[in-house]
């Protein structure tokens, strides 16, 4: 009865505005504010803060937010069972990774034998992009080090060591490794709270009893890298993420055991949905653990 309202309501609050969420359900802005009026009217209720061209979801209109995600990735499951025997040449897949570089072959693989889905891609922290498959932002994460629960299906891709990496300008550029101490009278670069390769190296230096001396917190490895870059502490992430960076030399940790763990995960409910099967499948990922 209601579901077209719901619908205008949904791509309003997804999408911040009500010209986009109209280009995007195809509609003219009048007919998809007239759906979201509707819905207002009919309960009383305001959805939507509106002030000039600035729309701001309301905190009733968050609360019925979480439901029509529910609600329309249903509709979507729905829709991917019914299509499961058809050939996947259209759809929607998407991914959030902890760092591009676990993520991006297996999506180029993906590509090649699925050109017709679209697949976007977010960079987050592992507590971000858990949050997101839980409440149906995401179809699949990449993330470090994930603790086992029971709603997800998980498969380790990868473990590696941690590195330290400083500027070629910095005095410990010409070194091939440093200890735990040593670290512990340097400057650090450290990712925000949340990060899984900040809460691995703040558990090593509590082991040893060490210090931290954190001269700069910042959002995503990329500004960790950029910040070290211009020598303005030493970094530390997995061997794997360092890759290659004229500017950087990286360091073994000799007195570190700690390694990264990096995983794919989705909901287990989800695994039957065609284009997380086919993702998984193409990438000799398994159903199964």
């Amino acid at each position: 009865m209601y579901h077209s309202q719901f619908r205008a309501f949904h791509a309003v609050a997804l999408y911040g505005g009500f010209s986009k969420a109209a280009e995007k359900l195809g509609l003219t802005q009048p007919a998809l504010s007239d759906q979201v009026k509707k819905l207002e009217a009919r309960f009383d209720i305001l959805l939507f803060h509106r002030h000039k061209r600035v729309v701001r979801i309301t905190e009733l209109g968050e609360q019925l937010l979480e439901i029509t995600k529910q609600k329309f990735e249903l509709e979507k499951q729905a829709v991917d069972l019914l299509s499961a025997h058809q050939v996947l040449d259209k759809g929607h897949l998407n991914i959030a990774a902890d760092a591009p570089l676990h993520v991006i072959s297996l999506i180029a693989r993906f590509n090649k034998e699925y050109a017709g889905v679209n697949v976007s891609l977010h960079v987050g922290n592992t507590e971000e992009i858990l949050l997101g498959l839980l409440n149906f932002s995401y179809d699949i994460g990449i993330v470090a080090d994930l603790e086992e629960d029971e709603k997800f299906h998980s498969v380790t891709l990868h473990n590696d060591p941690l590195v330290a990496f400083v500027s070629k300008s910095h005095p410990w550029a010409k070194r091939k490794s440093i200890t735990l101490k040593e670290l512990s009278a340097a400057e650090m670069v450290m990712r925000e709270s949340g990060s899984r390769t900040r809460n691995i190296i703040e558990d090593e230096f509590k082991k040893a009893g060490l210090s931290m001396n954190v001269s700069m917190e910042i959002q995503g490895r990329e500004a960790v890298r950029e910040a070290v870059a211009e020598d303005i502490g030493v970094g530390i992430v997995s061997k794997a993420e360092f890759g290659h960076d004229s500017r950087l030399v990286s360091l073994s940790l000799t007195d570190c055991t700690a390694t990264m763990t990096e995983s794919l995960v989705c909901l287990k409910e989800k695994l039957s949905i065609r284009s997380i099967e086919a993702f998984l499948t193409c990438n000799n990922i398994p159903l199964n653990t």
